[in-house]
């Protein structure tokens, strides 16, 4: 009995330990796995949060979206999202494929300009040429943010001065010797009255100090610096074969004007660069050359599409197509034939005075220049009607010449949706406005274009202009000035404004306007687009009067009229 009981007293206590290790494993082992199962680090694969673009997909970025810069970083801090304000990049431009030529004249900020609207010697402001549609609202246009210096506005080293009209050539000579000058030309200019010459500064002195010598001398009447003028275009796409359609034709109702009148027996002087007469559009229209610069340089892109818009009639058609042109080459050398001075405008002024020119075609423009500012006098004096392009500087600009001369009738751009070419000038000294945006011209050897610019603007009134001479060559220039305002088909605006002027020529209701048999045009063609609140402002001060501008040095500034300042900023 002792034996077993002994023995079911070990059994028990070995169950008991083989219990109690079962226990122990259950509790510890089980457990413990579960445990690791729920706190084990992942084993996903989570990549790097600094943010990785694929160089082979394009940036899904709209551009009419403002820019966002995006801070990214390891810590746990909240991604921050910096805007650009959107005022500062502005609406996706008007005219995208609108380029602007380096050789346009620069405008400048209020500080820098001075009383008579011309910049200092401070660079320019950065005129980019921002615009406005036909309603007023403004558009931004990439600009010319080339600084351009004052000495930009002449050519350096150089005088335009009246002397004493009885010198010889071999006076003339002394004369600019005693001064530390050479005479590069001189001659008399019967439309002024006057004798001029060139003289460039050859012993290095300051260029002011030349200038005060040199007015002190007897025989000199007058000195100003020899002023740089530019073309008003803007860079031509190449040239291409083919018979575009031309918007303009419709615009200015030209297809109905020339059932009345086509500009036969009228001469245009057209002062600009070379003109290609053998260009089909042009065959039998220039009727005389005169090379200013007097250079052998060929054809150019500018003065072949400027006679275009006046006379094509081939596979194009020009405004005025059997008008005569004088192809008076003005502008040339290095830059293209972008370039021309006071010296070369005044000799090609005379020549279109003296040659039997009825209308004068100027698409350039540069700073207000005295010795220009009397020859358009006098050229108006004589009865020439005076057409100018308004400038592509943009709104940023003060007025350029000689669009703002009270006696020239500025013209303004305009494009196929009648909105105002972002880079045209604009003041009130702006008359009437034309197409003037992605226009189809001849070019060279046979070629065309297509281009933009005020510059062709102008030409097309130019030729409108001729319409109404042969309706009436008794026609004056102040009364075909106000045949086109009060037939134009108002933009913008009602009545006048600083953009359009008067509005878009109208060239069917112009010559509907004059009659043939009469001097006098009537007050409106019949059925006229043109608003009537426009006419109040024909007895408002500032009306334009012929004036002879004073060459001296300095100017008088009561006889300014308004059209000459400045516009508010």
């Amino acid at each position: 009995m002792t034996g077993q009981s002994e023995s079911r007293v070990r059994a028990g206590a070995y169950a008991s330990s083989i219990g109690a290790v079962l226990l122990v494993a259950s509790c510890f082992g089980v457990e413990v796995a579960q445990a690791q199962a729920i706190m084990r680090t992942p084993t996903i694969s989570v990549p790097s949060r600094t943010p990785t673009i694929s160089p082979n997909i394009a940036p899904r970025v709209s551009p009419t979206l403002s820019a966002r810069a995006v801070s990214v970083d390891r810590a746990p801090r909240p991604i921050t999202t910096a805007r650009i304000p959107s005022a500062r990049i502005g609406p996706t431009p008007v005219l995208p494929y609108a380029r602007y030529s380096p050789n346009l004249y620069p405008a400048c900020s209020a500080p820098h300009r001075a009383a008579d609207g011309e910049c200092l010697a401070q660079p320019n402001a950065g005129g980019e040429g921002s615009g406005k549609s036909g309603k007023k609202t403004a558009r931004k246009g990439r600009g010319n943010n080339t600084s351009v210096a004052v000495n930009q506005r002449s050519f350096a080293n150089e005088f335009v001065a009246e002397i004493d009209g009885t010198l010889s050539v071999t006076e003339a000579d002394e004369l600019a010797r005693r001064h530390g000058l050479a005479r590069v030309a001189s001659e008399n200019f019967p439309l002024i009255g006057a004798t001029f010459g060139l003289f460039r500064i050859t012993d290095g002195r300051p260029a002011e100090t030349v200038r005060r010598e040199f007015a002190a001398d007897g025989s000199v009447r007058s000195v100003q610096p020899n002023f740089r003028y530019v073309l008003q275009d803007q860079k031509s796409s190449v040239p291409v074969e083919g018979d575009p359609a031309q918007y303009a034709l419709a615009k200015l109702r030209l297809p109905q004007a020339h059932t009345l009148a086509h500009g036969a027996n009228v001469t245009v002087a057209v002062i600009d660069s070379g003109i290609d007469a053998k260009h089909p559009e042009l065959a039998n229209s220039v009727a005389d050359n005169f090379d200013a610069l007097g250079s052998s340089e060929g054809p150019h892109v500018h003065g072949t599409g400027i006679a275009g818009a006046i006379v094509a009639h081939a596979r194009l058609m020009g405004s005025a197509p059997q008008a005569r042109i004088i192809a008076i080459r003005a502008f040339g050398g290095a830059n293209g034939g972008s370039e021309s001075s006071s010296y070369i405008i005044l000799r090609s002024l005379n020549y279109a005075a003296e040659h039997g020119a009825q209308i004068v075609n100027m698409s350039f423009a540069g700073p207000k220049d005295a010795v220009i500012e009397r020859a358009i006098a006098a050229t108006a004096a004589r009865g020439l009607v005076l057409i100018a392009a308004a400038g592509n500087a943009g709104a940023k600009s003060p007025p350029l010449y000689p669009a703002a001369n009270p006696n020239v009738i500025a013209v303004s751009a305009t494009d196929q949706q009648d909105r105002l070419f972002s880079a045209s000038n604009r003041g009130n000294y702006i008359a009437v406005a034309a197409p003037g945006v992605d226009i189809f011209l001849p070019a060279p050897a046979g070629k065309y274009q297509m281009t933009s610019g005020t510059s062709f603007s102008a030409a097309y009134v130019s030729g409108v202009a001729a319409l109404l001479l042969e309706r009436n060559h008794a026609l004056k220039p102040e009364a075909l000035r106000m045949t086109l305002a009060k037939t134009a088909r108002d933009l913008g605006s009602p009545g006048r404004d600083d953009l359009f002027g008067d509005g878009q020529t109208d060239a069917f209701a112009a010559v509907m306007a004059v009659p043939a048999d009469s001097a006098t045009p009537v007050a409106a063609a019949s059925g006229t687009t043109k608003r009537e609140d426009a006419e109040k402002r024909r007895d408002e001060p500032g009306s334009r009067a012929i004036e002879q501008p004073s060459l001296s040095g300095g100017d008088n500034k009561s006889a300014v009229s308004q059209a000459d300042r400045p516009a508010a900023r």
